[in-house]
């Protein structure tokens, strides 16, 4: 929890300092950790500082410059739990009615629960349907419409509002809210009621958009491990409210964090957001397995923590070899931004916050995963069967070993598009970790990964492994 006695109670830094740290810094962080090219951005009070380095596409050599657009990922879920938030303030929308009130073709395999969804359910990813679902439903302006039509067989893992399971379907329901009733596509509203308002005039919905400006291209590990260009550009535009089409400018991203800092105003003092929809978006709504990844809990869009320098909002973003990541300390109005596209990202996103909110607070704010001095090298059969299994879900399958030595294994076995999409990763050690947790002990992409293990098949067996998604026991 937050230490109210030793929090600072304004930034330590200035602009000007961060600025010139980051102009500095970027280019070595950048060849250091094998990033092509990256924006990084800070938010100091009403201050917008950032910087962009390094190659935006390796295959044609086009530089990066603070212009540079780069996919935002799942960040994109923030803007549409804004949208969503809107829509409250206009009396439109209830939090706590079913979603078929406003939506009533929306269609699970579970009747019951379809029935009982409501709109805070999927804000908060408590709807408890599989989530990871990326059907192309083409690139018409009715491409979100159908694609919510695809989910009528689409599986409930656990009774909704019950626990947490990241769920990006659930966002794409989500934006076909925010297009019914405004009566528009997604991406005409997310331009009307957030782009234009916060004065972006680089902030690009989809490609055709993005194409006008300077754009990053993500990048992938080749067959020999170096980087090269992805094969596409982005995932497809029926997932565009979950995050797969929204590229900007490092510091437009920090011009929609200023806002959710400054009660809802725009810097030029729009309304974009009431003070009410802003402080309830960062009111924490369901409490999050310590998977050493995401928050602490969850409010309406935001991940939730609390750290020595006040309470935190977050949100990171993947898409084909881009990543962004966005830490927001709305009480001291300090907000770090990073946009990346390919390497070791999570190793450059740990130095360059670490080093930045040492500036900006004095301390450091983020918590990084660690494999327990004491952990249990070797496990017998017995304590190991409540783990060893196969945990599936749309987009892969997590494979939990134990070896004849006794050693704990779990390998992350790509299924369908996202086999060839993502390299295949050997077996990796695990050794218990906390209460039914298991954590790799070796890094994997820069951090240390934590398997959650919960429920019970009846056997004595996890019922579900936890990854960020509740991912249930196979053959259950």
């Amino acid at each position: 929890m937050a230490n109210p006695t030793t929090a600072p109670t304004a930034p330590l830094a200035t602009a000007t300092e961060i600025r010139e740290w980051l102009e500095a810094e970027l280019p070595r962080l950048i060849d250091t950790h094998g990033v092509p090219a990256a924006a990084a951005g800070v938010l100091v009070g009403d201050d917008v500082v950032g910087t962009a380095a390094g190659i935006l596409h390796l295959g044609t050599g086009v530089e990066a410059t603070d212009d540079a657009l780069f996919q935002i990922g799942s960040i994109t879920k923030v803007w549409t739990a804004t949208l969503v938030m809107q829509l409250v303030d206009d009396g439109l929308v209830d939090l706590d009615v079913p979603i078929r009130t406003y939506l009533p073709e929306f269609r699970i395999a579970d009747e019951s629960a379809a029935a009982a969804i409501t709109t805070r359910h999927l804000l908060s990813h408590q709807a408890g349907f599989e989530g990871d679902l990326f059907t192309d439903t083409g690139r018409g302006d009715d491409c979100v419409e159908k694609y919510v039509a695809t989910l009528a067989d689409t599986p409930q893992l656990f009774e909704p509002g019950t626990q947490f399971s990241y769920n990006n379907a659930g966002y794409v329901v989500l934006g076909r809210l925010v297009e019914v009733l405004r009566g528009k596509a997604y991406d005409d509203a997310l331009t009307e009621h957030l782009i234009r308002p916060l004065g972006l005039a680089h902030a690009a919905p989809g490609p055709y958009e993005a194409i006008m400006h300077r754009v990053a291209q993500g990048h992938l590990p080749g067959p020999d491990g170096a980087l090269v260009p992805a094969p596409i550009w982005s995932l497809v535009r029926s997932n565009g409210p979950a995050g797969s089409t929204l590229a900007m400018r490092v510091a437009d991203l920090l011009a929609f964090a200023r806002m959710h800092t400054a009660g809802g105003l725009a810097a030029d003092g729009t309304r974009v957001l009431s003070e009410a929809s802003v402080s309830a978006m960062q009111q924490m709504q369901v409490s999050v397995p310590d998977i050493g990844l995401m928050g602490e809990s969850w409010g309406l869009g935001w991940e939730l923590d609390e750290t020595p320098a006040g309470p935190m909002v977050s949100h990171d973003g993947s898409t084909i070899g881009q990543n962004a990541f966005l830490r927001v300390l709305p009480e001291l109005g300090i907000a770090v931004a990073l946009l990346t596209n390919g390497g070791d990202v999570m190793s450059i996103s740990r130095e360059l916050f670490d080093t930045l909110f040492e500036r900006l607070t004095g301390g450091s704010v983020l918590k990084a995963p660690q494999v327990p001095a004491d952990a249990e090298a070797v496990v017998d059969a017995a304590a190991a069967a409540r783990f060893v299994g196969t945990y599936s879900a749309s987009v892969m399958d997590v494979v939990v070993t134990l070896d004849e030595d006794g050693r704990l294994w779990a390998q992350d076995v790509g299924k369908g598009e996202f086999a060839s999409l993502v390299s295949a990763a050997p077996p990796a050690r695990v050794v218990p970790h906390g209460d039914g947790s298991l954590i790799t002990t070796e890094q994997k992409m820069g951090t240390h990964w934590i398997y959650v293990f919960l429920g019970d098949d009846g056997q004595g067996r996890a019922a579900f492994l936890h990854t960020g998604r509740a991912m249930p026991r196979a053959g259950v």
